[in-house]
């Protein structure tokens, strides 16, 4: 019988191998583009500074990481950092107008890979699939 934990992660690869597909004809990879949509659905949700300390807590991922993130991201076009007007310490990021309203073509991506990877599912499985890792997501966010 094959472990719980190998079988997230082999759904993990197929989506990811999936979404990077995806993101590849736009230059990117799937985290990077998972990034970007978060700074979009920021941006659109009316927020006014977007730091960097904001995505490592959305993207849980370390500093470091971010850092190189965001320096690929802003060397493509895609991002903006400038100083922040709020704190000094912190950078401002932007999307530019190459990556505005992206997180629009993120979900549709998203729906579709979650759609070919649930085609032999019932609606009724399908979404009992997604209300139960729903919660898993929860319970990790509370730890």
């Amino acid at each position: 019988m094959m472990p719980f934990g190998l079988k997230i992660a082999i759904v993990n690869r197929a989506f990811r191998k999936k979404l990077d597909e995806k993101a590849s004809a736009m230059g990117l990879t799937s985290v990077q583009l998972r990034v970007l949509g978060s700074i979009s659905r920021l941006e659109t949700a009316g927020e006014t500074e977007i730091h960097q300390i904001d995505l490592e807590r959305i993207e849980h991922v370390t500093h470091p990481a971010m850092t190189k993130l965001l320096g690929r991201l802003e060397s493509k076009g895609f991002v903006r950092c400038v100083p922040s007007t709020k704190d000094r310490r912190y950078k401002k990021i932007t999307c530019t107008e190459k990556s505005a309203g992206i997180h629009e073509v993120i979900l549709a991506y998203d729906k579709e890979v979650l759609s070919e990877l649930c085609q032999n599912l019932t609606p009724s499985q399908k979404k009992t699939l997604i209300e139960a890792i729903n919660i898993m997501v929860q319970n990790i966010d509370m730890q």
